[in-house]
């Protein structure tokens, strides 16, 4: 099913239904050379993991990473009126200019990791409805921004990177969280991007009073993510549909961009089987919902940018994983007498 068929969100619900599981062949492949590499089997840790994880989701033996893409989506929440933010809503277009211009942390980050960087505005002049009295988007529009964002990867690209942008989000993934997983407010939300004293109470007091307001209507993630989410984190969703039906490996970035990918967890459990996630961020409800879908980061540098930068951060973590794989000589090819 292409992009263009995605017109509600039963039809997102069909398709992930039929999502394809690893390339068995290509994992056994990697595990084997694994086990014939001069060290001591499992003495690289993660790194062998991720190289077969690679292999497997790639399709491919050996796995590479040549074409690395890091896509941020852009987008506008109308639950700012609400006064939850510590930056206005114009910050939005002012930014993406800063990150055309390359003055901005992911722009270095990917130049340093060889990476291509797209920067994908959805409807970014329209904000969504603010959910404190209303949904935030219709079936319609959560749709056309899912669909949107299963246009984005370009199938060549060997791994994918998600980040985000958008005043107001930390709050829309604290309500998602909130929604998928109960607990209290005070549990998922955070100072995002610096908000403290009374603004953070009103934050924690918007996200309790939204999931209670719409509580009849959330009967599964894409229905959480159509009250709370903002487009940007619709179309987050899209994409990593779209990378599972073309086997390209997919890293998260932080709290905004998994709590976009809980929504298709919350659907399936093995719906994120193809991605990593690359950091823990400072935002405290980022560690809770990691350990909620039972998934580990590959670091915890504090960071709390958003922008993909943990993602982008996170591509050379997997180039060396694949050279040690790759470059290493075996037992047989350099003389050295194995495990008896």
């Amino acid at each position: 099913m292409s992009s263009e068929n995605i017109v509600k969100l039963d039809s997102v619900r069909e398709l992930i239904k039929s999502f394809p599981g690893p390339e068995e062949s290509a994992y056994r492949a990697a595990k084997s050379h694994e086990t014939n590499l001069t060290k001591p089997q499992g003495s690289l840790g993660k790194l062998e993991n991720i190289t077969e994880w690679l292999s497997s989701w790639q399709g491919r033996y050996p796995a590479k990473i040549d074409i690395p893409r890091v896509i941020v989506f852009a987008g506008s929440h109308g639950v700012t009126a609400q006064g939850i933010s510590a930056f206005p809503p114009e910050v939005n277009s002012q930014m993406i200019e800063n990150f055309k211009n390359g003055g901005a942390a992911i722009n270095q980050l990917c130049k340093v990791n060889d990476a291509e960087l797209k920067i994908m505005e959805v409807a970014l002049e329209i904000p969504t409805r603010d959910f404190s009295s209303e949904p935030a988007m219709d079936d319609a529009d959560c749709s056309e921004a899912i669909a949107f964002g299963m246009s984005s990867p370009d199938v060549g690209i060997d791994v994918l990177c998600l980040g985000e942008m958008g005043i107001g989000n930390t709050t829309s993934s604290a309500a998602i969280c909130h929604a998928l997983y109960g607990g209290s407010a005070k549990d998922w939300v955070g100072p995002g991007t610096g908000v403290q004293g009374e603004t953070l109470e009103k934050k924690i007091e918007v996200v309790a009073e939204s999931v209670i307001l719409h509580k009849p209507m959330l009967k599964d993630g894409l229905e959480i993510l159509r009250c709370f989410g903002g487009r940007e984190m619709a179309a987050i969703c899209g994409a990593i549909i779209a990378a599972r039906l073309s086997r390209i490996p997919v890293i998260l970035d932080g709290f905004v961009t998994c709590a976009a990918a809980a929504t298709l967890h919350a659907l399936d459990p093995n719906s994120l089987d193809h991605c990593l996630f690359s950091h823990v961020s400072a935002e405290p409800g980022h560690r809770t919902l990691l350990e909620k879908m039972n998934k580990t980061a590959l670091f915890d540098f504090n960071m709390r940018l958003g922008e993909g930068s943990g993602a982008a951060l996170a591509i050379n973590i997997l180039r060396s994983a694949l050279a040690c794989h790759n470059g290493m000589a075996t037992f047989e090819q350099a003389a050295v007498s194995n495990k008896i």
